[in-house]
């Protein structure tokens, strides 16, 4: 009896360690299934961070040099291939339940049934896969154009019209055909405010008239890379293009280049001035010229002509004077009022005389009280910024200056009125009329002279005798760059 109580009890604690096997087997290592608290991953250049939380147990049975590694799913949500890695833990680093990693997401991604698991190293455990989400990274995401942002294109009856996403394309235009991993979408309006999904790809053949336009393919993620929208129509008969200037007409050459877009055809020849540009067979023509220019556009089985007479922002300008060659006598002591009548708006007005400027001259009238060669300069200065000259010739017209050649530069004069050695003159091989500059300077460096039309008649006014016996300095320049130089001593 005895024996048998023993052979009982011992069946009994059998059944309980075998109960308590059952319940450890039950309690094993684990880890748990991702969460996460996105619903979808909309990445982009600026954002490209996310959170997933790894949630294990026991603690105590992960070791010291154990890693935890978030793979990420194709886009089928398989993990058959090779896995993306997305994080990978430095060994021991975690050591509490749960606890949140931080990831991002490669350039390429791209689907709507993403999955996430969670491996471990040691012990070597895999969690069940995550709930499928939606992830794109969007590299581009920003408006763009088609059809060179021409918004209307014209297919011949029978024919089509090839619809593509430009590629720079004009102006500020970001393409998304410089990223490869895209995909897009063309959709045909049939309201303002609901569209058909019509194909994929970055170009769109057209047979049937509507305004169509693309989106770059992002999924379920909104999506700011769109097109502009172009009105595609069918010309039946030989229609009328036209040509309109991307900077209006007249326009501003020094804004930069126009550009000049004709209705939508097959093939395009333009033209300047009834004479065809080699090259210019794009349905855009960029000029910074004016003219006439035309355009023939084939649409297949129709074709036709327009032209755009493209003219220049401009103004008027004269002055009241004979402008050079032509000269102005000016007699000794009197004065020439010169007056510029404009119609420049805002304008600026600079003057010259021998090529330099005069100081404090900036108003549309300046008085001439000495020969040379003057000029004016008019700048309008809103607007279509532009500048215009006008140069005039001055001569003083005066017996007493007599150009007779000498044979010798001087240097020293008495200009005390005597008739003798009164004037610098020099060989009628440097005076007006041989191009040759004259440049006088006094002791301090001062330009008291500069010429390119000398008449002997230096100094034609009062000279300062501080030093008894002033001298100044010359530098005589040819037409051909030859170069004379010396001083001129001034006795009284």
């Amino acid at each position: 009896m005895k024996n048998n109580f023993t052979t009982i009890i011992k069946s009994i604690l059998s059944i309980v360690l075998l109960l308590c096997a059952v319940v450890n087997a039950t309690a094993q290592t684990s880890i748990e299934k991702p969460s996460f608290a996105f619903t979808k991953i909309c990445a982009n250049p600026a954002f490209n961070t996310f959170q997933v939380a790894i949630k294990f147990s026991p603690v105590s049975d992960f070791s010291t040099t154990n890693q935890f590694i978030v793979e990420m799913s194709d886009a089928t949500g398989s993990f058959s291939g090779a896995p993306t890695v997305l994080y990978t833990s430095t060994a021991g680093a975690i050591v509490a339940s749960p606890t949140n990693v931080t990831f991002s997401v490669p350039t390429t991604t791209r689907g709507e049934n993403f999955k996430l698991r969670i491996k471990s190293t040691s012990p070597v455990l895999t969690s069940p896969e995550s709930n499928a989400f939606a992830a794109y990274y969007k590299p581009q995401d920003n408006g763009f154009s088609i059809n060179n942002f021409v918004a209307t294109a014209t297919y011949c009856t029978g024919g089509s019209y090839m619809l593509t996403i430009d590629n720079p394309g004009t102006g500020s235009n970001d393409s998304p055909l410089k990223y490869p991993s895209l995909s897009f979408n063309w959709y045909k309006e049939t309201s303002r405010t609901t569209s058909d999904f019509v194909a994929a790809g970055p170009t769109l053949t057209v047979t049937t008239p509507g305004t169509y336009y693309v989106e770059t393919d992002y999924g379920t993620c909104t999506s700011y890379s769109y097109s502009n929208r172009v009105t595609v129509t069918e010309a039946s008969v030989s229609s009328t293009p036209t040509i309109t200037s991307s900077l209006g007409n007249p326009y501003c050459p020094t804004t930069g280049s126009t550009v000049l877009s004709s209705s939508a055809g097959s093939t395009y020849q333009w033209s300047k001035d009834g004479t065809a540009i080699a090259g210019a067979t794009s349905q855009t023509y960029a000029t910074n010229q004016t003219g006439v220019f035309s355009v023939a556009v084939n649409n297949g089985s129709c074709s036709s002509n327009a032209s755009i007479n493209l003219a220049q922002i401009d103004f008027t300008s004269s002055i009241n004077v004979p402008v050079s060659p032509a000269s102005n006598a000016l007699l000794t002591g009197s004065t020439i009022n010169v007056k510029v009548t404009t119609t420049a708006s805002n304008p600026t007005y600079v003057w010259y005389l021998d090529k330099v400027v005069i100081s404090g001259a900036t108003s549309d009238t300046y008085a001439v009280k000495a020969e040379g060669t003057y000029k004016v300069e008019i700048t309008q200065t809103t607007g279509c910024v532009a500048t215009k000259q006008h140069e005039f010739i001055v001569t003083v017209n005066d017996a007493k200056v007599v150009l007779r050649d000498v044979a010798n530069i001087p240097n020293l004069i008495s200009p005390n009125g005597d008739g003798i050695n009164d004037t610098w003159e020099i060989p009628l091989e440097y005076v007006g009329g041989t191009g040759t500059e004259i440049l006088i300077f006094n002791g301090q460096g001062d330009v008291v002279l500069q010429t390119n039309n000398y008449q002997n008649n230096w100094p034609d006014g009062k000279l300062d005798f501080k030093n008894v016996n002033p001298v100044y300095y010359y530098i005589i320049t040819t037409a051909g760059n030859k170069v004379k130089k010396g001083s001129i001593t001034v006795v009284k």
